[in-house]
C-alpha cells in the first residue's frame, strides 16, 4: 500500500477574480482550504467552480487575487511545478499505451528508475483496486475502470493535492455510487487534501468534509454538509442543496433566538442563522419537505412546533416515500414527505388536514 505519503496541503484563495473579454467567471472568491481535507465546489452550470478549479491546477492565470499552497504564492509558478495531481471526466488516457505506462506517465517525466516506477504503479493499482490490470489497454476497460486507473495515475507520485473535475459525471448512478464510497476511502487512505467539482448536491453531501456552494462566481457559502442542509444562509443554498419549501412572511417580533413571523395571518416561529432580522421585515421561511408531517399522526414532540391548516392537491405514492402537495389558504404550495408504511394512513386529493413542524427546522433565508 501507499503508505506515508504524508499530510495533505492547504489551498488559501484570496479574492480570486477570472474575466474573459467582459463577462466575469469569478468574481472575487475567498477561501482557506484546510490540510487533508476533502472540500467540494458545488454549484451550478456556470457558477465559476471549474475556472476556480483550473486556476488552481494552473492551467489558467487569474485576472486578479492569489492562489497560496502551504502559504506560498503560486500564480506564478506552471503547473509541472505546482505537483498536483488531477482527474477530468474524460479520463484524458492515452490509447495507445497499457494501463502500467498509463499510470507511469507522470513518474518518467519526472526521471523515476524503472525498477522504482514497476513499484509504485502496483502500489497505485491496488490502492484503486484494480491489481494484475497493468497489461490491459484502455479500450479493454469499462468506464468505471478507466476512471480508476485515471485516478491511479493522479496519485502514483504522491502529491499532496488532488483536484477533480465531474470525475465521476460520465458513469451510470449505480456505479457514481459506488465509486463515491471509494472516494472516500481513498482519501481515507491517502491523507491528502481533495479538491473536488460537481454540480450533483447528492454526490456532494456523500463525500465531502465540507462544501462550498457556487453561485455565479461567488461563494454563497462554505460549511459541513449538515450545516449546509439544515442551516442554509441564504435562498440560493435553500433551493440548490435538497428540496424546500418557502413561504413569504412578516416578521412581527423575537423571543430569546427565535424569529416570529406572521404568514397569511398564521404565526410561524424560526431560526435565523445568519442576518439580523427587524420588525416589519419581509422574509422567506423554509423548511424541508421531510421535516413537515400530519398533525394527526404525528407522534407529540416536545420541541416548539408550527402548525399550518392545509389542502391535499396531489398524492404520489413514490417506493419508499409518499409525497403530496399541499395547498395553503392564500394559495401557496407546499411540498411533504413521510415514509410510505402499512401502518401510516394515506391522504386523499381534497382533504383538509393540518401539518405541523419543528421551530428548529424553520429557516430564515
Amino acid at each position: 500500500m501507499m503508505n506515508g505519503v504524508g499530510r495533505g496541503a492547504s489551498v488559501s484563495l484570496n479574492d480570486l477574480q477570472k474575466s474573459y473579454g467582459g463577462v466575469t467567471a469569478v468574481a472575487g472568491v475567498t477561501l482557506d482550504i484546510r490540510s487533508g481535507e476533502f472540500l467540494t465546489l458545488l454549484g451550478p452550470s456556470g457558477s465559476g467552480k471549474t475556472t476556480t478549479l483550473t486556476m488552481i491546477a494552473g492551467f489558467e492565470t487569474p485576472t486578479d487575487g492569489d492562489i497560496a499552497i502551504d502559504g506560498k504564492s503560486v500564480v506564478a509558478m506552471p503547473p509541472y511545478r505546482r505537483n498536483i495531481g488531477m482527474v477530468f471526466q474524460n479520463y484524458a488516457l492515452f490509447p495507445h499505451l497499457t494501463v502500467a505506462d498509463n499510470i507511469g506517465f507522470p513518474l518518467k517525466q519526472r526521471g523515476v528508475p524503472k525498477a522504482e516506477r514497476t513499484k509504485l504503479v502496483g502500489d497505485a493499482l491496488e490502492l484503486v483496486q484494480l491489481p494484475g490490470y497493468g497489461a490491459r489497454y484502455p479500450r479493454q476497460l469499462s468506464g468505471g475502470q478507466q476512471q480508476r486507473v485515471a485516478l491511479a495515475r493522479a496519485i502514483v507520485f504522491k502529491p499532496r493535492l488532488l483536484l477533480m473535475d465531474e470525475p465521476l459525471g460520465a458513469l451510470d448512478k449505480q456505479l457514481r455510487e459506488t465509486l463515491q464510497l471509494e472516494m472516500r476511502r481513498l482519501h481515507a487512505d491517502l491523507g491528502i487534501t481533495f479538491i473536488y467539482v460537481t454540480h450533483d448536491q447528492e454526490e456532494a453531501l456523500t463525500m465531502s468534509d465540507r462544501i462550498a456552494v457556487m453561485n455565479e462566481g461567488l461563494v454563497a457559502q462554505v460549511g459541513r454538509p449538515e450545516d449546509l442542509y439544515d442551516r442554509p444562509d441564504n435562498h440560493f443554498v435553500a433551493a440548490f442543496i435538497g428540496e424546500s419549501n418557502f413561504l413569504p412572511a412578516v416578521v412581527r417580533g423575537f423571543e430569546d433566538e427565535v424569529v416570529v413571523a406572521e404568514y397569511n395571518g398564521s404565526l410561524i416561529r424560526a431560526i435565523s442563522p445568519s442576518k439580523q432580522r427587524d420588525a416589519g421585515m419581509k422574509v422567506i421561511l423554509s423548511t424541508r419537505p421531510e421535516r413537515i408531517r400530519f398533525a394527526d399522526g404525528a407522534v407529540e414532540s416536545p420541541a416548539p412546533q408550527n402548525r399550518l391548516n392545509v389542502t391535499v392537491t396531489e398524492a404520489v405514492f413514490a417506493g419508499e416515500r409518499c409525497r403530496y402537495m399541499l395547498r395553503t389558504g392564500d394559495g401557496s404550495s407546499i411540498v411533504l414527505k413521510e415514509p410510505s408504511s402499512a401502518a401510516i394512513r394515506r391522504r386523499e386529493v381534497g382533504e383538509r388536514v393540518e401539518i405541523s413542524w419543528s421551530v428548529a427546522d424553520t429557516i430564515l433565508v
